[in-house]
């Protein structure tokens, strides 16, 4: 014979399901899942306006108008580092933009060429060019553990080190005002910042990438943003 409790929970168990469900719902993917990216970041032991615009998708010269910053190598651990231009400004009755869009050369403005690529390791490319978060923002490339990591063109090394996360050892390389590449998920580092590099100069050894498996995560920005590595690099 069911007791009086357990009539209830049966009775009671879809509407606590029903409760549940609208929760969520109400809750759904732009609460939880899609918030929006925050407009401050602050600067963590390790970190260089290099990281953070990495991190943000951002190009350094931008924060570093954002900030006052100088050149931005002088930041700091606990400094708050704005990730947005200045709203819009009105003057007169007119709109005036206080800051060009992160990424974006002026109008007007000419860009440097980009460099001759080279491919920077051997291996077969596991993970392409998404334009996502992730090994989506560059080329996850397959090889053996300790091969050689080499610069895809000359450069000079902006950051080496391990303190972004999800790029494991990484070595940024600025090759000139527009373009910068990338080199994550390496055993060892090889280079210092600082260094100025040759073009093919070994500067790393392939590590463990996603799934504990020898990959190294290669990407190429332009202005601070991602960009395919497949459009620079030479057919093979």
């Amino acid at each position: 014979m069911s007791t009086g409790s357990e009539n209830f929970c049966s009775h009671s168990r879809p509407a606590l399901l029903l409760a549940v469900a609208l929760l969520l719902t109400a809750c759904g993917p732009s609460s939880l899942w899609e918030q929006p990216p925050p407009d401050q970041h602050i600067v963590r032991s390790g970190e260089t306006l290099f990281t953070i615009a990495w991190r943000y998708g951002r190009d350094h010269r931008d924060l570093a108008r954002w900030n006052n910053l100088g050149d931005g190598s002088l930041i700091y651990p606990g400094q708050v580092i704005r990730l947005n231009g200045p709203p819009a400004s009105t003057t007169a009755g007119r709109k005036t933009p206080a800051s060009k869009p992160a990424g974006r050369p002026l109008p007007g403005s000419k860009s440097p060429p980009p460099p001759a690529w080279a491919w920077p390791t051997s291996g077969r490319i596991v993970a392409d060019f998404s334009g996502r978060p992730g090994s989506g923002t560059g080329l996850l490339i397959a090889g053996r553990a300790g091969q050689p990591i080499r610069a895809a063109a000359a450069g000079r090394v902006v950051y080496s080190g391990g303190g972004l996360i999800g790029y494991g050892q990484l070595i940024i390389l600025k090759h000139n005002d527009t373009y910068l590449s990338a080199y994550g998920h390496n055993a060892s580092l090889l280079v210092k910042e600082g260094d100025n590099i040759k073009k093919s100069q070994r500067i790393a050894t392939m590590g463990e990438g996603p799934g504990q498996e020898p990959r190294l995560l290669f990407e190429i920005r332009r202005n601070g943003e991602p960009v395919n590595p497949r459009q620079y690099l030479p057919a093979r």
